[in-house]
């Protein structure tokens, strides 16, 4: 019982926020100059032996040859993290079978900073929360948190919003295709939405970057979500971030609107080359799109230097497929 107060404890005070800014820790080289991350969504294996897909083991495969090839700091597990409803408990063998038994890799024993998908929240949450308790490398404070680096020997920082956009915008029914019909708790989606606006409002960061498990823009099958454009693109706009991570479509992709990246990294555990709103996003905005089955999965990675940042987009069988470098924010410090 006090394991799970504490656990509640510390939710409450990453969800309050403070006005100093904490930065996180990475154990960075001395001679280190840049933050280098991988992002995976949509891993979360199956709820039936062998707990995994081939897609999600051959990409925890190639996530640790790129991981021990360019470096990787830390992971973004962008949510579904476990299939179909998540897990029951703190003590689901799925936390094991899923995660710990798939990505073994030496290069992958770093932080997972994880945020919660639709299929999650078919689950409780609350219970993958607490799995940080017990995990060395699962990092997953609360259903919505801040995280801040310093970018080592350049005087750069680099700011990541983690978003639970099942909570702001509802649950969805793949089975059905539905789209989210609207937050089940409308008081925490607004109290969400007014913690987001006010991290953005106060961010000096020179990179901010905004990741959550529904896309703002996607050509795939589960297209824009009206929610998240109504909502969270003017704030993206408004306060210049850098870029958007999610997953949720089964596939990688890469748009540019208006300033903004839009990185769409879903194809951990499935691949799905389904564009059937191909014409849903903004005129030349999509610069990327993958989503065939050959490619056997697929991640990103990403290096944030003093100047810009440059993600680079993997498919499981080997090769890179799409880099492209985004330039650091373009606002003014206010002091």
């Amino acid at each position: 019982m006090a394991h799970i107060l504490i656990s509640v404890l510390i939710a409450a005070f990453a969800v309050a926020g403070c006005d100093s800014t904490v930065f996180q820790d990475l154990h960075q080289h001395q001679n280190q100059t840049s933050i280098k991350f991988l992002a995976v969504g949509d891993w979360g294996g199956l709820p039936y032996p062998p707990y995994m897909t081939v897609v999600q083991k051959t990409t925890a495969q190639e996530m640790n040859k790129v991981a021990e090839q360019m470096g990787a700091d830390f992971v973004l597990a962008l949510g579904d993290n476990f299939y179909y409803k998540g897990v029951d408990s703190v003590g689901s063998p799925r936390f094991k079978v899923t995660f710990e038994s798939v990505y073994t890799g030496k290069f992958l024993k770093v932080p997972w900073f994880v945020l919660a998908g639709n299929h999650d929240h078919a689950g409780n949450v609350r219970a993958q929360i607490e799995y940080s308790q017990r995990s060395n490398r699962w990092k997953f404070p609360s259903y919505y948190y801040e995280l801040n680096f310093h970018i080592p020997n350049t005087g750069k920082t680099l700011s990541i919003i983690m978003l639970d956009t099942v909570m702001l915008c509802g649950n969805s029914n793949d089975y059905d295709d539905q789209k989210p019909k609207g937050p089940a708790h409308p008081v925490n989606a607004n109290r969400q939405l007014a913690w987001l606006q006010g991290r953005l409002a106060r961010s000096e960061a020179d990179f901010l970057l905004v990741a959550g498990h529904y896309p703002v823009w996607s050509v795939s099958e589960h297209g824009p979500t009206d929610c998240l454009l109504q909502r969270l693109r003017p704030l993206l706009l408004k306060y210049d971030a850098t870029a958007y991570f999610c997953g949720h479509d089964h596939n990688l992709q890469f748009l540019e609107e208006s300033g903004v990246g839009y990185v769409v990294s879903g194809a951990g555990n499935f691949v799905d080359p389904d564009i059937r709103h191909w014409n849903h996003v903004p005129k030349d905005s999509l610069k990327f799109f993958t989503g065939k089955a050959s490619t056997l999965g697929g991640f990103v990675h990403a290096e944030v230097t003093k100047n810009n940042m440059v993600v680079t987009f993997f498919q499981a069988r080997g090769t890179s497929l799409y880099r492209t470098v985004l330039p650091q924010r373009r606002f003014r410090r206010t002091s």
